[in-house]
């Protein structure tokens, strides 16, 4: 049976993709912090028709996310590894800005623990010589909005690191897709300040996630017309860039 792992499985993606693969006969490793609510979607994506595991643990500390890889891959490769975990903060309501001990947390989960896990299962892909690797960024990584700059930054990190390990892994048959959504309805997206066009839900981001990683998309980017948006953002000049974000009631 083939094997997937996702971390931030607790999530409105990471739960919905985990539904959509168990429909499909799927083993799925799953990782979340929430305990009752992992153990619920393991139930629902056995009852669903695949077979699940729960891994509880906080993926902010790099260190012990090295060393559930390694346990992982004792048991074998998986197939497809969702690197899906993370987390937001902004600037606050009377924009007194970020405080550095958040900061420091979402750099730890969204980026080092990120790029970790996905180092890991990397090198086992290549040399198995085959697999799928899925890193959830942002529409935010185009160009980084005022009131959640740390968040911005974070996801174009990661939309990089997944564009420059693609070429590396390509001749080794190992695929790599950079998942750019824009706002999906979940807690973390209701949170976030400002306001929040073309809002899918998370089955229908799920349902795209899932067709075009199974075609190996290098990058799947929605909802349209806020994908092409927020990429004219970053082709513009900058000043010009800024002005939209105010008028657009972004901060700034």
């Amino acid at each position: 049976m083939a094997r997937i792992l996702i971390t931030g499985a607790t999530g409105a993606i990471g739960g919905a993709l985990a539904r959509a693969y168990a429909q499909d006969g799927y083993h799925l490793i799953l990782q979340g912090r929430q305990l009752a609510e992992l153990d619920a979607l393991v139930e629902e994506c056995n009852a669903a028709g695949g077979s699940a595991e729960a891994h509880v643990l906080d993926l902010s500390d790099v260190e012990r996310t090295r060393t559930w890889c390694e346990e992982i891959l004792s048991q074998g490769v998986p197939e497809i590894v969702y690197a899906n975990a993370g987390m937001n903060i902004n600037t606050g309501p009377d924009q007194s800005g970020e405080t550095w001990d958040e900061m420091s947390l979402l750099l730890d989960l969204n980026v080092k623990s990120t790029l970790a896990l996905t180092h890991s299962f990397a090198l086992a892909m290549r040399d198995k010589g085959e697999g799928q690797l899925v890193l959830i960024s942002s529409l935010a990584a185009f160009f980084g909005l005022p009131v959640t700059p740390s968040y911005s930054a974070s996801k174009a990190a990661v939309k990089a690191y997944a564009e420059g390990i693609r070429g590396w892994l390509a001749p080794s048959n190992v695929g790599v897709t950079v998942v750019m959504p824009g706002y999906v309805a979940s807690a973390m997206c209701h949170a976030m300040p400002g306001p929040k066009p073309f809002l899918w839900t998370p089955q229908r981001a799920a349902r795209v996630i899932k067709r075009r990683v199974a075609k190996n998309h290098p990058r799947i980017s929605f909802p349209f017309p806020l994908n092409i948006g927020c990429w004219g953002l970053a082709a513009l000049p900058p000043g010009v860039s800024q002005k939209l974000i105010k008028w657009l009631d972004y901060g700034g």
